[in-house]
This record gives C-alpha cells, sequence and structure tokens, in this order.
C-alpha cells in the first residue's frame, strides 16, 4: 500500500504511521468493526466523491445494528471525509471510514467500550479489480454460501461478514480463478465476494433481490438508474448457478469492481466468451457519470 500523508481518527488528523490502535482493541479479537468503502474521481472541477451522503448514511445503519453509538454525527463525519480527501492531497483514490469498538475492556460484550472512528483514504491502483474491466473476469461458484441472516445482520457492512467472502476469495484463486459467485443457503446467487452481480438475458437486466443476502450496494443501486435513464430493463429476479451459465452476458458491481465484466463462470463460457455490448455500454455511461460528465447524475458528485 502506498501511504498517504493523513488520516483522520476521532477528530484529528494524524501522520499515516502514527494511526495506530492498541492490541487489546476489541474489534481486532471480536470482528466488531463496521466500514464503509467510499471512491472520489478527478473531474474537471477537482477531485470529487461520489455519493458521499449514501456512504455515510449506511455507516450510521450499520453501526447501529451493532448497538455502536458513533461520537460524531452524520455531517461532522461527512466533513471529516472531506477534510481528511483534502489533507491526503490525492486527485483520486480509495476512502475507508471505519467505526469500531476500541480499547477497554477484553470480553465478548462490546457495548462497555467506546467506539473509535477513523477515515483513511489512499491511491487506488486497479490491481485486483483489473480482471473484468478489459477482457472480462473467470469466476467460479465458490463451495462457501452466503451467511444466512439468521445468523447476524447481513446488511451491515460489518468486518465479521467479510471472513466467508475472503475464504471464497482464496478457495477461488487457488483454482486459478479471478473471482467467486457465492450462492444462498437456499441455493440461489446472492453475489461476488464483495460485489453485486448481474445477468443480461434478451436484451433485460436482472440481478438478485435483496432477500438472497445479498448487500444493498449503493454501485448496484447506481448502475441499475443509469442503465433505467439509458431506456433498459432492470429488475430484482430469483437467479441459480444455471442461469449465469446461460446468460447473455454477466457482471458485477461494486465501489472497487465499479463495473466487471464476467465472461466465465465454472467451465461455463458467458455468451460469446467476451465482454458484451450491454456491460460495455454501462461502464462507459457509469465513467461518465463518475467524472462529472453526466448531468443527469450531478448531484451524487461532492466535489473538493
Amino acid at each position: 500500500m502506498k501511504e498517504s500523508r493523513r488520516i483522520w481518527m476521532d477528530g484529528r488528523l494524524v501522520p499515516f504511521q502514527d494511526a495506530k490502535v492498541h492490541v487489546l482493541t476489541h474489534a481486532l479479537h471480536y470482528s466488531t468493526a463496521v466500514f464503509d468503502g467510499i471512491r472520489y474521481y478527478n473531474t474537471r472541477e477537482g477531485p470529487a466523491i461520489f455519493r458521499l451522503e449514501d456512504h455515510v448514511e449506511r455507516l450510521f445503519r450499520s453501526a447501529k445494528m451493532y448497538s455502536m453509538k458513533i461520537r460524531h454525527t452524520r455531517r461532522q463525519v461527512r466533513d471529516a471525509i472531506i477534510d481528511t480527501v483534502r489533507a491526503c492531497g490525492l486527485k483520486e483514490g480509495y476512502i475507508r471510514p471505519l467505526a469500531y469498538y476500541g480499547y477497554g475492556e477484553m470480553g465478548l460484550t462490546p457495548t462497555r467500550n467506546k467506539v473509535d472512528l477513523s477515515i483513511s483514504c489512499w491511491p487506488w491502483k486497479m490491481g485486483e479489480s483489473k480482471a473484468g474491466k478489459f477482457s472480462g473476469a473467470r469466476c467460479m461458484v465458490s463451495s462457501w454460501v452466503r451467511i444466512d441472516p439468521r445468523a447476524q445482520p447481513i446488511q451491515a457492512k460489518v468486518a465479521a461478514n467479510y471472513s466467508s467472502a475472503a475464504l471464497a476469495r482464496i478457495e477461488a484463486s487457488e483454482n486459478g480463478y479471478d473471482e467467486a459467485i457465492i450462492l444462498n443457503t437456499d441455493g440461489r446467487v446472492a453475489e461476488g465476494c464483495v460485489e453485486n452481480i448481474f445477468v443480461c438475458r434478451d436484451g433485460s437486466i436482472l440481478t438478485p433481490p435483496l432477500s438472497t443476502g445479498c448487500l444493498d450496494g449503493i454501485t448496484r443501486d447506481s448502475v441499475t438508474r443509469i442503465a433505467e435513464a439509458d431506456g433498459m430493463d432492470v429488475a430484482e429476479y430469483d437467479l441459480y448457478r444455471d442461469d449465469l451459465y446461460v446468460a447473455d452476458e454477466v457482471f458485477m458491481t461494486g465501489t472497487v469492481a465499479e463495473i466487471r465484466s464476467v465472461t466465465q463462470v465454472d467451465r461455463a463460457r458467458i455468451g460469446t466468451g467476451r465482454m458484451g455490448r450491454i456491460t460495455k455500454g454501462l461502464q462507459k455511461s457509469f465513467a461518465n457519470v463518475v467524472a462529472g460528465r453526466d448531468s443527469r447524475f450531478g448531484q451524487w458528485l461532492t466535489v473538493i
């Protein structure tokens, strides 16, 4: 990771290397941390944060599910994110706000400890998100399944929820694939490791409903609204493994992935085996939105 200049920690901007926590921090032992992932882009008007208000709201919703009392208002967190981006001096990058039960008392019950908040940002290199941007990603259906909503809140972006996703990613990587696709306990398609999933069939775009256990992704919502504004039909639909195999196109969406083409699932080639027309068009439309070149969605950008 390339270090940035500053990290915001509970009201102070500190040098990157000084942003430290105690080894007995509760979240480190029991995964009691919630976070969000936000991108900001270089536009003609300067760096612009994409859907900032929505990401801050989701952070607070995640915290509420774990009885976390963030010691800052939404407005203060929003302003702190902007201050951190300015302090880092980058034209574009990735932002990670993290709220967590901190150092205090050890033991399973977290609510005796105060909730700390940090905000980090760093340059984003395409890295693991590169597959699917140009030639199409190769995915496997994982043997690991999506967390059952009866076990823990699946709409919280909590660290605990990502341990199974990490296992799925490791499994895919060790088997020579770029990414994993995760089914739920009923065998329905839920999502990728950190992405929502879409299927194109006969000109329509289908995506699993939230009832499958997929995250209510902000990029998922953005792409849906962009596609509809471009005249395409998008619907929520229960999908199974075989729906992926016979799809005309498959793509994934996420803060990191943006829009990622999928051209192989397990041993099945998707469509022509190349990025499809709909996926390619949505990639272009999304790039125009985040770069500030589409006035229809200008309200999604907070220019710094």
